[in-house]
């Protein structure tokens, strides 16, 4: 009855959730919770870590373009919008922050493309550097000894001009450091660009389409268990990869994030040229 009702539904027919959906965001709805990603700051604003202080708000779009107008969503006028900075090896970040209930399977998953300014007639294929998603996790206050877990994943589309394609993951952060005088924050840069690794198989030829105007959309899906704070798989369109080898950001539990489930998506450019990851919709679902 249940995997009928999901089917009769177009909005949600399009994923495979687990039992229980946490959120669906359907961006033609408004933001859906998902916010501009903002660095921890304390009496002034410039005590923000520079990586953190690049990232603006993201946005709702047409997807508009100079040649055909808007292009609109997958069946709705309207996409998530996270623009990067017109500089070359600038991110932009948004987040979307929950709380769990109970440690277990999560799924999220994702109908998102990516593209460069389109403000020459070129085809860009290599204009954006990457786009990819993180968790930020820990555990409950009784959970004993706990971690504060970050999986990171990328979609490595070029770098330096060179068109890689190809997923990686994250398990290195940028050290922490104190902000401000009174001892109660801390932050640290986890989005650095050092540290990447590749995934083992993780060559991957996306859809971009013949000129950067032209949009497909791309289905991806992240399993990840909290129990044992341990990826459990990543799909792509066609594609299932092996996530045996990898592994996530992992610093010391900090005082003020317990049961912390917040999810976020990013976009690199490659050039100085705006990068554009847009969203259509996304599902977060559980076991439990």
């Amino acid at each position: 009855m249940r995997l009928a009702l999901l089917r009769a539904d177009p909005a949600l027919s399009r994923f495979d959730p687990l039992p229980r959906i946490l959120s669906f965001d359907n961006f033609a709805r408004g933001h859906c919770g998902w916010s501009q990603l903002v660095g921890n700051y304390e009496d002034d604003l410039d005590t923000m870590l520079p990586g953190y202080a690049q990232h603006t708000s993201a946005m709702l779009s047409t997807l508009a373009h100079w040649d055909a107008g808007s292009h609109g969503g997958m069946d709705s006028s309207y996409a998530l919008k996270i623009a990067t900075r017109p500089v070359a090896g600038a991110r932009n970040v948004a987040i979307k922050r929950h709380t769990f209930r109970k440690r277990g399977p999560i799924r999220f998953e994702i109908y998102f493309t990516f593209k460069p300014e389109a403000n020459t007639l070129k085809l860009s294929e290599t204009d954006v550097r990457s786009v990819g998603l993180l968790f930020d996790l820990q555990g409950g206050d009784q959970d004993g000894n706990n971690d504060r877990v970050m999986p990171h994943l990328r979609f490595l589309n070029a770098l330096d001009g060179q068109h890689l394609q190809k997923w990686q993951y994250k398990r290195e952060t940028e050290r922490i450091t104190p902000i401000g005088t009174d001892n109660k924050t801390i932050s640290h840069y986890h989005l650095s660009p050092e540290g990447w690794v590749d995934l083992p198989g993780g060559s991957q030829r996306l859809c971009y389409n013949e000129i950067p105007t032209k949009v497909n959309w791309t289905y991806l899906c992240f399993d990840f268990d909290l129990a044992t704070m341990t990826a459990l798989g990543l799909r792509c369109n066609d594609r299932s990869f092996d996530l045996s080898g990898f592994d996530s950001i992992r610093i010391p539990a900090m005082k003020n994030l317990w049961c912390m489930l917040n999810f976020g998506l990013f976009a690199e450019t490659d050039v100085a040229k705006r990068a554009f990851l847009y969203v259509d919709s996304i599902c977060i679902s559980g076991d439990f």
